[in-house]
């Protein structure tokens, strides 16, 4: 009898330990951060969109995440243009120190492939069974995403490539097929454009927190111009973002509380929006490296795992 009792406790004892271990495995269930990055434009006189997005494709990259979890939608019609005075490149200042298209650039979607159906596939997860893995999404509900777009727009609409137009219930609809479908915990919208925050008024998914850079009526506006290039390199929503961002690291501890305190509207020349209503979390307790940085998690399971196992002979 006392022989029982004791394998009784000793068995409770156990199951208490490995429910405590699961509890803290699975206290942050925040385990991988994606970042799609989308320019919505082409041609030369859009140097900027280019740059913009070609900017924020080397800070995500910087902050800790891979090329493998990056999604790179781009024209890429400008740095082997033949009014590109500088060829192969693609430059976000007037002083030229940085080369953001260098040898270490992965596009995904390219040229023509920007189009609004591949978008909202992408984000959906509703792509061609022969699509390769590098133009897929495969995020899941662990998964904290950063979309940023930049580009031509205006009142509940972005133009893609001057082609076509993608509107604010597109994208909201495209949101709440994600979370229907697990493919996302936390979303960051984030988009530069003209009129550029009505294109989040139409979000309801939950987990997303949006912001833009000009509210209804507004432009968004560039910043450095460059005579050589013939061009304006950026605009200057981005460039401020990206400006917070250089003082960034893995170990940071600034929050998005932090990056929105720093909008000055007479800086940008327009006023950002920033919508946190769907979103869960305060703003003062939410990392930018929840979005940027690199997460390495492990996550506990129950099924087993064969290693060791030998093959079976041919």
């Amino acid at each position: 009898m006392a022989c029982a009792v004791l394998t009784a406790v000793a068995a409770g004892s156990q199951a208490q330990q490995q429910q405590r271990i699961a509890e803290f495995l699975h206290s942050d269930s925040h385990t991988n951060n994606w970042a799609v990055l989308v320019c919505t434009s082409r041609f030369w006189f859009n140097y900027r969109h280019i740059a913009n997005t070609m900017s924020m494709y080397r800070t995500v990259k910087r902050m800790g995440i891979p090329d493998s979890h990056i999604i790179l939608m781009l024209a890429d019609d400008v740095a082997c243009n033949p009014r590109n005075c500088y060829p192969g490149t693609v430059y976000d200042h007037p002083q030229k120190t940085t080369d953001l298209y260098g040898d270490n650039v992965e596009v995904d979607y390219r040229g023509y492939e920007v189009t609004v159906e591949n978008f909202i596939r992408l984000l959906t997860g509703r792509v061609e069974a022969h699509t390769p893995r590098n133009k897929r999404l495969l995020s899941d509900d662990k998964s904290n995403i950063f979309i940023y777009m930049t580009g031509h727009g205006g009142e509940d609409f972005l133009k893609f490539q001057d082609s076509e137009e993608i509107n604010s219930y597109d994208i909201a609809d495209a949101m709440q097929q994600m979370w229907e479908k697990k493919r996302y915990r936390e979303i960051l919208f984030m988009i530069d454009t003209c009129q550029a925050n009505t294109m989040f008024s139409k979000f309801y998914a939950p987990n997303v927190l949006s912001i833009g850079s000009s509210r209804k009526g507004e432009n968004s506006y560039s910043h450095y111009h460059d005579r050589d290039i013939g061009a304006s390199v950026i605009d200057r929503f981005t460039y401020y973002n990206l400006e917070f961002f250089e003082s960034v690291d893995l170990s940071s501890k600034h929050t998005m509380a932090d990056l929105i305190s720093t909008y000055n509207t007479t800086l940008i020349g327009s006023h950002p929006g920033v919508r946190t209503d769907l979103f869960a979390r305060k703003l003062e307790e939410t990392y930018l490296t929840d979005f940027f940085g690199a997460v390495q998690r492990v996550e506990l399971t129950n099924e087993p795992f064969p290693i060791g196992r030998k093959r079976a002979s041919a």
